[in-house]
């Protein structure tokens, strides 16, 4: 049974994309993939850990979403929650932003959204 779910919810595909690099121009701008089993738990209940991103010319992260580190605060979090776990889904848009929650549904769900994502940012940077 779990091989099928992992085929409907396309995680054998994103689990194949791991160590993935990909030009997506003419003008060098990529992205990396990387996906692994993980233990399944609260913070990961679907029992992966993923980084997605896409990366400038110069190596500059323009654009990722992951579940790599710790979760992100909801918005509007105050000091009432510190220490309370939060999820690990996130995308982030910069390479210093500290990241917004991403609804994790399927992987199939999280590629799509990942490069729709991408298909934004490079209209945004490039003329």
């Amino acid at each position: 049974m779990e091989s099928h779910r992992s085929t409907e919810s396309g995680l054998d595909y994103l689990l194949g994309l791991d160590g993935n690099i990909e030009f997506q121009n003419d003008e060098g701008y990529w992205v990396k993939m990387e996906a692994r089993r993980t233990t399944v738990s609260n913070e990961r209940p679907h029992g992966i850990r993923y980084s997605l991103t896409l990366h400038a010319p110069d190596g500059k992260r323009l654009l990722g979403f992951d579940n790599a580190h710790g979760g992100i605060k909801p918005e509007g979090a105050r000091f009432l929650h510190a220490g309370q776990k939060y999820p690990y889904d996130h995308r982030h848009r910069s390479a210093n932003d500290a990241g917004v929650l991403y609804q994790f549904d399927t992987a199939y769900k999280l590629i799509s959204d990942f490069y729709a994502e991408v298909d934004r940012v490079l209209k945004e940077v490039l003329p």
